[in-house]
Order: C-alpha cells, then structure tokens, then sequence
C-alpha cells in the first residue's frame, strides 16, 4: 500500500518535486505543506530507502495511471493452458489421428499438452502399449512439440507433457 500525507511515518524524506527534481531531504511536515501549497499530495514511492523517498503528485492521477498499467500488463500475458488428450492402449488409427490432430492445434496455439493413456480392467499388464503409444506421439510432434515431463506411470495411467517449441 502506498502511504501519502499524513500516512507518512517518517521525520525526515527525500523530496522529489512534481517536475521530477529532487529538492533534497526535508521533514515530513515541510514536505506535505510544499505539496499542498501546490496543489499536490506528498506521496512515498519508496518506503525502504533511508530517508523514504517521496515524491510530490497528483494522487488520483498516479493510482490511476497504476491500474491503467496493471490493466496493460494483464492484457499483454498470455495464458497458457494444459490441455489433456486422453487415449487407451487399444485405441484405432482413426481415433489416434483424430486425437493427433487435437494435439497439434493445441500445441500450435501455444498450449501445453498431457497426453495420458490410461488402462482398465488387465490391461495394466501391457503398459509397453502405452508407451509405444505415447513414443508415437512424441515422433508426429517431433516437429512443433518437445517432451517436458517424460512418460511416467501412476496408477492405471501413463502420462507425459508436450510443450510446444519456442516460435522463430
């Protein structure tokens, strides 16, 4: 939270005037009058400093600057999902592409990918097909996609993240 006037603790801060020039260190009283003789709020931009340093602004203005920032920010970071595609050691050829084709829209609109296996029933016993599976996986996707968390069993599963690689 930023403290301005009154919210002040300290005797002493290091001035900065609103045109950006550093009046030097005066006490806490001093700098609040300077600023409300012009019109302004006397606000601590860093806390931490020895003396705070505080500068002389319009508070509204600078909190609404800092939200228009904030906004800014959030609207540039992109978000990037996990995905899960889900396929059985008997899955057909069909169903793989189809499942294969989902893998690579995801990968290509930057998302992460978990392609699990999972087993029912006694084919727990042939995990090998699992893998096999998601070895074939990582040989269609070799070319937008790279192996970030590699084949591991828990449980009835067998699951492994796809993170699409870094565009040029």
């Amino acid at each position: 939270m930023t403290r301005r006037n009154e919210q002040i603790r300290a005797r002493e801060v290091r001035v900065i005037d609103d045109q950006g020039e550093q009046l030097g260190i005066m006490s806490r009283n001093a700098a609040i009058d300077l600023a409300k003789e012009r019109g302004y709020d006397l606000v601590e931009v860093a806390a931490n400093a020895e003396p705070p340093v505080c500068k002389i602004m319009d508070y509204g203005k600078f909190k609404f600057e800092q939200s228009k920032k904030k906004q800014e920010a959030k609207r540039n970071a992109t978000v990037v999902q996990i995905k899960e595609i889900k396929v059985r050691p008997k899955t057909d050829e069909h169903d793989y592409q189809t499942k294969l084709k989902h893998i690579r829209r995801f990968l290509e609109d930057g998302d992460r990918c978990k392609v699990t296996v999972f087993f029912r029933g006694r084919e727990i016993v042939h995990k090998d097909r699992g893998q096999i599976i998601l070895e074939r996986v990582v040989e269609d996707t070799r070319d937008i996609a790279k192996v970030e968390q590699p084949p591991s069993a828990e449980g009835r599963t067998l699951q492994m993240l796809l993170v699409p690689l870094p565009k040029k």
